[in-house]
């Protein structure tokens, strides 16, 4: 009986992913700020830089995940960079939480359960839409005259 060849083992992030994470958690760290610094809200008031942060990181990460990818060849350090890095420091829900903390506080609790509700229905729909937008680029057709072996992008 022939032997079994061994799985490789899996022994962590490699240096270039969690640099990769490191420098995209700057970029979307800076991201977020400058959203967060053009929308300010009282913690009270509906914080529509959270919430339109949390819309297109999500909408974003769909598209990611439902067609970049999916490209043979990807580096995992850019999909960690891109993914955990830019898109995980940019959009948090810890933001979501302190929000809806502060404005149930405040009083506001009917404001509260809007932002509560959209933010979960509206980040569904954009990562649903983000996803199928993906799906669709990474399955789109390649134009005349550029070989691709007969497949898809």
């Amino acid at each position: 009986m022939p032997p079994t060849p061994a799985k490789p083992v899996y022994r962590g992030p490699a240096k270039r992913e969690v640099l990769a994470v490191a420098i995209g958690g700057l970029i979307g760290t800076g991201c977020r700020l400058a959203i967060d610094a053009a929308l300010p809200h009282a913690g009270h008031a509906f914080p529509w830089s959270t919430f339109l942060i949390n819309l297109l990181g999500a909408l974003v990460l769909g598209w990611l995940v439902g067609g970049l990818w999916k490209v043979p060849g990807m580096p995992r350090w850019v999909r960690a960079g891109v993914g955990a890095g830019v898109l995980g420091s940019f959009t948090t829900f810890s933001a979501v939480m302190v929000s809806l903390v502060g404005m149930s506080t405040s009083g506001v609790i009917g404001e509260t359960l809007v932002y509560l509700l959209l933010s979960v229905v509206l980040g569904l729909g954009a990562a649903t839409l983000g996803l199928r937008l993906g799906t669709l680029e990474a399955h789109r057709r390649m134009p005349r005259g550029i070989s691709d072996q007969g497949e898809t992008l």
